[in-house]
């Protein structure tokens, strides 16, 4: 249920609204649309963009996606909350999303590797939800008028403040501008050398882990704006060795290491943004000739460092089912992408080339530096959740090591 919002972007007059009964949670966007609804998770506020993920599976990566930060998720799938949550699903160890909207209640679990209720595993991480929301009318309100920012209310006992609420809503900044990298990067350098994920690796009444210490062939230097596990895992299972260095590490500290490729991570935020410390750097590392493949943020920062420029998309790519064509080869792959900033096109100075194109709106997936061993794409190869049909990506940058080496 929505209340209409003002056409002039003026205070609403809340005065005349009526909380439907049972209502325990609100979401409302800044021009004063209210979507009412069930509380779930952490009785709490949160404040941020609203944003739409269509996958159809793993809601606890997209919950604990680094690059979420600032965001409050709606769901457009109804069933969340099925396979309930355990400690291996998640991709970073704090939440950095701060809620989520859904269609349905939560399910039950009913998954044999569930640790946990989904309700409780919010709870722990004081993360709020709000269920019984109309998510298609939600989803095309930011389809047309972009991702707004919304405030996400979980109050038990009903009671809501909708004036404060608005006042709160409207002092949020947005993210164009923002570094929330920062935010979410380690805040020491470290080794990762686990490797991806098994079912029953010891035969059918094994159990389920990830590959540990796999043979160690290559040394990767990942600079963390926000990196997911799963994207670590893929370079460890490669024979990668990986050193995770903070998003404001100096390229001397970084080629210090002697690494053999250079990974720029995925993240969160505006890229001009975290650009005012980090494109100097990334603009020395491709100097020295090492081997360098971004992902997402990476590669939003690795076309800064080239001299294109990036710019705030109207509602961004997220979903597991986005359909991206590697102009290099032709073929046509299903990607996992979570991304609201896009290399502005026509801003590629010569010499850099674009090797990858949405066959949803065309905008840039991929890019690489001709004649130099230097690649970067939009979209995650890594998937955790989607499709595995990028993860050729990976192969194709220690390729790039073992011939510069």
């Amino acid at each position: 249920m929505a209340q209409p919002a003002t056409a002039d972007n003026a205070k609403p007059d809340f005065s005349s609204v009526t909380k439907p009964d049972g209502a325990t949670a609100v979401l409302m966007l800044a021009d004063g649309t209210l979507f009412w609804g069930r509380g779930l998770g952490a009785a709490t506020v949160r404040v941020g963009e609203v944003c739409f993920n269509t996958s159809l599976t793993g809601y606890q990566e997209i919950m604990t996606d680094p690059s979420y930060a600032g965001q409050i998720i709606t769901f457009t799938f109804p069933h969340i909350g099925n396979v309930g949550a355990n400690s291996m699903d998640v991709e970073t160890t704090t939440p950095a999303a701060l809620g989520l909207v859904l269609r349905a209640d939560m399910t039950e679990p009913s998954n044999y590797r569930a640790e946990r209720h989904f309700d409780d595993w919010l709870k722990s991480f004081d993360l709020p939800g709000i269920s019984g929301v109309d998510t298609r009318r939600l989803t095309r309100l930011i389809r047309d008028g972009g991702a707004p920012t919304g405030c996400l209310v979980h109050a038990p006992d009903g009671v809501f403040d909708l004036d404060a609420l608005w006042e709160k809503t409207r002092a949020w900044p947005g993210l164009e501008g923002m570094d929330l990298a920062i935010q979410v990067s380690c805040r020491q350098t470290y080794q990762w050398r686990e490797g991806t994920w098994e079912f029953a690796r010891n035969g059918i009444n094994g159990e389920d882990s990830f590959e540990v210490e796999p043979e160690i062939k290559r040394h990767v230097v990942a600079m963390d704006f926000g990196a997911k596990r799963n994207i670590l895992r893929n370079l460890a299972s490669l024979g990668c060795k990986v050193t995770v260095v903070p998003a404001d590490a100096k390229a001397e500290e970084i080629l210090a290491f002697e690494p053999d490729g250079i990974f720029l991570a995925n993240g969160p935020g505006d890229p001009a943004a975290t650009g005012e410390y980090a494109v100097a750097e990334i603009s020395k590392l491709v100097d020295s000739g090492k081997p360098v493949f971004g992902i997402c943020l990476g590669h939003q920062m690795l076309a800064l460092s080239l001299g294109a420029k990036t710019e705030k998309m109207h509602q961004g790519h997220r979903g597991a089912n986005h359909p991206v064509k590697d102009l290099t080869t032709g073929k046509v792959e299903i990607t996992s992408q979570n991304h609201g900033f896009v290399i502005s096109e026509g801003s590629l100075p010569d010499g850099v080339e674009i090797t990858h194109r949405s066959l949803f709106d065309g905008t840039i997936e991929g890019i690489r530096l001709k004649g130099r061993p230097v690649f970067s794409v939009q979209h995650h190869p890594e998937a955790s959740p989607g499709p595995k049909d990028s993860h050729y990506l990976f192969q194709r940058f220690v390729d790039l090591i073992d011939k510069e080496s």
